[in-house]
């Protein structure tokens, strides 16, 4: 259903503006809504990496995309092509570009409807963060129910969602992380073993207590990505989702992965088409149903505790958004990082 989206078109929002990789506020026309799109009035903003390398100027939007920051918001819809949902609905979702703003234009096969119980700060910890693992573990990953998981970057936003996704379908997870009280987040969201990479190689962990994992998510490559090869289960899939490591792989021990059938890919979600996207939204929503919204198969209330509960780690006011890029970049935060739009 189309609604007019509150005499807004010639109304100004504010955004966060980056112009030689400074950050400052400024102010432009709220965006109008295409056929297929909703108007979001955005009350919170995950943060992603993604974020701090377009601002480097590494990482562009796709074409025709807007040039603000912001893959992942949470807020109320405002107008546009409502779809399934209503004026007011509590949503998140996520965005090619434009979420560091007050009003965010959202296809609306891309918008997730907030479970009662998420705060707007939660709803933007859901969006990218949680499609990415799934679409890790599950679209690429192929994960099968009580299958081995290895997952990189544990104490991530994109760690602790797979952890809780893996755990979801009955799987032993590894994680690797990088001090103690990343250790025992991950342990707490139910994660079988803690590796610390500062004191232990995974790949020796692993031969030494004869595990190899049936999937892999690895956001380091470099040197990881021989390391997984050597970790990996027959007919394994490794899938890439980031290049912290480095983007050169050397040496890549083709004839092992031969050997072992293992599958390797890479994949970002930003540059997706919509209706990859789109499926992606519903096959989670469809497969985590009770998880999101708390009603088992049986109709019972599932506990807090058996629920996803995004992991964040500060909530930051979009005033202080320099001190949220630094200590992302800084690699401190367990779980995510989210702004809040003042008022």
């Amino acid at each position: 259903m189309n609604h007019l989206a509150m005499n807004m078109t010639s109304a100004k929002m504010r955004f966060i503006d980056v112009k030689d990789t400074t950050i400052a506020f400024n102010e432009m026309a709220i965006p109008t809504p295409s056929s297929n799109q909703c108007l979001i009035k955005v009350k919170a903003i995950g943060i992603n990496r993604a974020d701090l390398l377009q601002k480097a100027g590494l990482y562009p939007p796709p074409a025709g995309e807007s040039p603000i920051l912001g893959i992942e918001v949470a807020g109320e819809i405002v107008g546009g092509n409502t779809g399934n949902f209503t004026l007011g609905d509590r949503v998140c979702g996520i965005v090619a570009g434009g979420g560091y703003a007050e009003y965010a234009v959202i296809d609306k096969d891309h918008l997730i409807k907030l479970p009662m119980h998420f705060s707007f700060a939660q709803g933007a910890a859901l969006a990218e963060t949680y499609l990415t693992a799934y679409q890790a573990l599950c679209a690429i990953g192929q994960l099968k129910q009580n299958e081995k998981v290895l997952i990189h970057a544990g104490a991530s936003g994109v760690g602790t969602a797979a952890i809780q996704l893996a755990k979801a379908k009955g799987c032993f997870v590894a994680v690797t992380v990088g001090n103690e009280a990343k250790m025992n987040a991950c342990k707490a969201l139910g994660a079988d073993i803690t590796i610390n990479y500062n004191t232990t190689s995974f790949s020796h962990w692993a031969k030494t207590n004869q595990h190899h994992f049936n999937v892999i998510l690895d956001v380091v490559a470099g040197s990881y990505v021989n390391q997984n090869i050597k970790v990996a289960a027959v007919d394994a899939r490794i899938v890439v989702l980031a290049i912290l490591g480095g983007r050169y792989a050397e040496q890549l021990d083709v004839a092992r992965m031969l050997q072992k059938r293992v599958t390797l890919s890479a994949s970002t979600l930003r540059n997706r088409s919509d209706t990859y996207k789109a499926d992606l939204v519903q096959a989670f929503t469809s497969e985590f149903t009770q998880l999101l919204y708390g009603q088992s198969l049986s109709h019972e209330q599932l506990q807090p505790k058996d629920l996803i509960q995004p992991v964040i780690d500060t909530v930051f006011s979009w005033q202080e958004v320099e001190l949220a890029h630094q200590k992302m970049a800084e690699n401190k935060n367990i779980g995510k990082l989210v702004m809040t739009v003042d008022e």
